[in-house]
């Protein structure tokens, strides 16, 4: 019996621990904050490390150090993320992306609390797990009154192909349609994002508008304002919010919304020998968190992800193109002697 009571400990602990952060996404997501609590420090931040602390106060003292610091937090975490995934209130890439935060924040609620309550009497114990869940609610306010702050990032990309930038050039300006087999597998593709599919091209030349299309109706929109032949071509880029559907990506990673954007991309090849050509792909992007910094590497990951593959795909296509046009041209000098 005595077992059974304990265990039932365990499960009010993890169970008060769940409820503090169920109440945080619920409060959060709230139209006060027009959208954007969920990305405001105060959740991303304060609310596991109040999960972290309110899952320690109500684990037994008789429980090991690492059950009350570590493994009672992470568990809380765990459901809490499965019943976001769950009720689809959050995408499988925003929950990537918060996992470690809230990971790792939970244990410094944990080992803060500790460190406060530390010898101290039930009833301080109380008021302090008390602060600690009333401090993301209390100072919300206060941080919605601060604007997000704006990054602007550079992700590049290179590959070298053996072939000629004449040939690198005419697979750039406009991209054939891409297989799914053509791209390989990547993990950006089973968190959910489209893959390419083509770029087509209006007309060449400055003003020329490139049509970038995506898997599940993404399309970008991409107007040519540098076009130098076999050196270089950049373009402005601009989502289709009209072919999107709201269901191909979460508020938070929507390209072209409040948090997230893709503004530049730019092909610059540079000669690398006789019938070599090194192809750069570079693009620009704009973050609109708190979290900036941190945000940013995954963005850049998936962006990165994202040129590797197609500049792959680009090899491949000049690299057969090229070996083709020198077999043919072998055939052709046979052929002539």
């Amino acid at each position: 019996m005595a077992s059974e009571h304990n265990n039932l400990h365990y499960v009010i602990a993890v169970a008060a621990g769940l409820f503090v952060a169920l109440l945080g996404r619920l409060v959060f997501a709230n139209s006060t904050f027009n959208g954007g609590g969920l990305l405001m420090l105060c959740f991303l931040l304060l609310i596991p490390m109040a999960l972290g602390a309110v899952t320690t106060h109500f684990t037994p003292a008789t429980a090991s150090k690492s059950w009350r610091t570590v493994w009672g937090p992470f568990v809380t975490v765990m459901l809490f993320l499965f019943m976001a995934l769950l009720f689809h209130s959050e995408c499988m890439i925003c929950v990537l992306i918060i996992s470690p935060l809230f990971f790792i924040t939970s244990y410094i609620g944990s080992v803060l609390y500790l460190l406060f309550t530390d010898d101290k009497p039930n009833k301080d114990k109380t008021y302090t797990v008390a602060v600690f869940a009333l401090l993301p609610f209390l100072l919300a306010p206060l941080e919605s009154q601060f604007a997000t702050p704006n990054s602007l990032r550079r992700v590049e990309n290179t590959v070298l192909i053996q072939a000629p930038a004449s040939v690198v050039w005419q697979q750039i300006v406009r991209v054939p349609p891409i297989q799914a087999q053509d791209l390989g597998p990547s993990l950006i593709d089973k968190i959910g994002f489209p893959r390419p599919v083509e770029a087509t091209l209006t007309h060449e030349g400055v003003g020329g508008v490139r049509h970038a299309t995506f898997e599940r109706g993404v399309e970008f929109i991409e107007t040519v304002d540098v076009w130098e032949p076999q050196r270089r071509l950049s373009f402005s880029i601009v989502p289709n919010t009209a072919t999107i559907p709201p269901t191909t990506f979460d508020e938070h990673v929507t390209v072209g919304g409040r948090f997230f954007d893709v503004l530049r991309g730019t092909y610059e090849l540079i000669p690398a020998g006789p019938v070599q050509t090194r192809l750069v792909l570079y693009s620009q992007q704009r973050l609109s968190t708190r979290i900036n910094a941190y945000a940013g590497l995954w963005t850049d990951y998936v962006m990165s992800e994202i040129q590797r593959r197609i500049l792959e795909v680009i090899r491949r296509r000049c690299e057969d193109e090229a070996r083709k046009a020198a077999a043919n041209s072998l055939s052709y000098q046979k052929h002539a002697i």
